[in-house]
């Protein structure tokens, strides 16, 4: 049964997508950040206006957009009530998860003892172990690589330990290997948020990275709605990361994608099968190869090109879905450094099932999504969050 004929939730996250300097951004070293506005701001605006009909400008706070009058849509402003600002802690929360200690990171590299266990499991020797941009540390150790068989182990601000490797060096099977042999080693106090296979090819000087990415995600600890909706019988369709991201617990289906707009054809074939539950999409681009590139000009256009395409998302839904487009923490990529930033996340529900122009203020925890969903679907209650599905059905 679900509450309010709908049938479907069709749940959009723009990776990175922030809106804003959260209260304790300070503590983050995140004073000023706001990756919407500042992006509008250096590029003199930002043209998305399908979003901004929907109520993306009409968002409290939100600066860079434009206001419309009659917004068809609900809207939201959603505070982080986890204690970080990373893909996995951003995601779990909405799905139920607060994270109230941070994921462990290593500014100084990894731990000789994790280092050697990992070389011996291998039998691969390892350079880097330093944190470090993921094409720039091609270029500085890519050629070595190539001439020894050594792997590349490099961090992030972020709480992941990242093996790079050419394709033609290390087959991809053995890269996914070493990926879950590092995963079993990265235990309590090493348990990173995430393992990350980074695959590259071409030659020294003109390496790049490839599709085939792959996340090796802790398991979250307890179920989120994924799982409620799964045991309740709904498919729970994940489409980019998202499978990687839940370690694939609470996923009925998945398909990977090659870029933003692979993850739109992709949501759209799914929305095309007509199966009732929850279609849970990432689109990485933002994050992936423009914040933390700080690459505004790209991450802009990219604002323009997802927002030209939700035209053909609105025309296939149905009068039983709902549309939730949020973000799961802010990269402003106008900032000097290159690290994900502590922000507010925007949101927008749209359905011909909700109201038009709800404000809901600003949401304490990305988990009212997830609370909002159990609700939708009559699911069993996840352990956190809010539902907001009263102030919005018809």
């Amino acid at each position: 049964m679900t509450k309010g004929n709908i049938d479907r939730v069709i749940w959009i996250v723009l990776d990175s997508v922030g809106m804003g300097e959260m209260p304790d951004a300070k503590d983050f070293g995140d004073v000023g950040v706001n990756t919407i506005g500042n992006v509008s701001k250096a590029l003199g605006g930002l043209k998305v206006p399908n979003m901004e009909s929907l109520g993306l400008g009409n968002i409290d706070g939100i600066k860079g957009v434009n206001r419309v009058d009659s917004p068809k849509g609900c809207f939201a402003r959603f505070a982080e009530a986890s204690r970080g600002k990373d893909t996995t802690t951003g995601h779990w929360e909405m799905s139920g998860v607060i994270s109230d200690v941070p994921f462990p990171t290593y500014p100084e590299g990894f731990p000789q003892d994790i280092i050697e266990a990992f070389e011996k499991a291998t039998g691969r020797k390892v350079i880097g172990n330093k944190p470090a941009s993921g094409t720039e540390i091609l270029d500085e150790l890519g050629e070595e690589h190539m001439k020894t068989g050594k792997v590349i182990v490099y961090t992030s601000a972020d709480s992941v330990f990242q093996i790079a490797a050419h394709e033609q060096v290390v087959p991809l099977e053995e890269l996914y290997k070493m990926c879950e042999i590092a995963r079993n080693i990265l235990v309590e106090p090493h348990a990173v948020a995430r393992v990350i296979a980074r695959p590259f090819v071409g030659k020294p000087g003109a390496f790049t990275r490839t599709p085939n990415r792959r996340d090796f995600s802790l398991v979250p600890p307890y179920d989120t709605i994924l799982d409620k909706m799964k045991k309740a019988g709904y498919n729970v369709m994940a489409v980019g990361k998202i499978e990687d991201i839940f370690s694939g617990k609470g996923i009925t289906e998945a398909v990977h994608t090659k870029d933003n707009m692979d993850g739109v054809d992709k949501t759209l074939e799914y929305m095309k099968e007509d199966k009732k539950g929850l279609i849970f999409t990432n689109l990485v681009d933002f994050d992936m190869k423009w914040g933390h590139r700080n690459d505004y000009k790209a991450y802009g256009k990219g604002l323009e090109d997802f927002d030209a395409r939700l035209p053909e998302i609105l025309n296939v839904m149905k009068d039983t879905d709902v549309l939730f487009i949020t973000a799961d923490h802010g990269c402003d990529p106008t900032t000097p450094g290159t690290d994900h930033t502590r922000e507010y996340v925007p949101f927008i529900a749209y359905g011909k099932t909700l109201k038009e122009g709800v404000n809901l203020g600003t949401r304490h925890t990305f988990a009212d999504m997830g609370q909002t969903l159990a609700d939708i679907f009559e699911t069993e209650s996840i352990q956190n969050g809010k539902s907001f599905l009263a102030e919005v059905i018809k």
